[in-house]
């Protein structure tokens, strides 16, 4: 699964959904929200490109990697202090190609795709740098 939402997502239905005859490794990461004075984290993207981005990662990990399967969800809209923001879960034959999967899909899902973050923050609001459009450097 592939997709970018507005609602969570089940980690242990995803979990179940992945695995395959063979796999010997599941990687989740869980980007959630963290409370350093942020109220709410408002996230927007460009959804089609950042879609058809996402799809290209993960086809890219999966052929590098060996990857049994690849889910990634990113969400948007407004979300709250402890909410998930992105779901990765890679599954693999061994750990080494999971973890490693995994690592290259965050690292190249910040380096360029179109989802920005806003903090709402109790002493103001805020574009994390770099990733507006507006701002310089990274996406996300």
């Amino acid at each position: 699964m592939i997709a970018i939402q507005h609602d969570d997502v089940d980690i242990g239905k995803l979990i179940t959904n992945a695995k395959q005859r063979g796999m010997g490794a599941i990687v989740v990461f869980d980007g959630i929200v963290r409370d350093d004075d942020i109220r709410e984290m408002e996230l927007e993207a460009y959804q089609e490109v950042a879609l058809k981005e996402l799809e290209q990662i993960a086809a890219d990990a999966t052929k590098k990697y060996n990857l049994f399967s690849v889910d990634i969800i990113h969400r948007i809209g407004r979300l709250k202090v402890g909410e998930n923001i992105l779901i990765i879960i890679v599954g693999a034959g061994h750990r080494k190609e999971a973890y490693e999967g995994s690592r290259y899909i965050i690292e190249t899902i910040k380096a360029g795709v179109p989802i920005w973050k806003k903090e709402l923050r109790k002493d103001g609001d805020r574009w994390v740098p770099g990733e507006h459009p507006q701002g310089t450097g990274k996406f996300n």
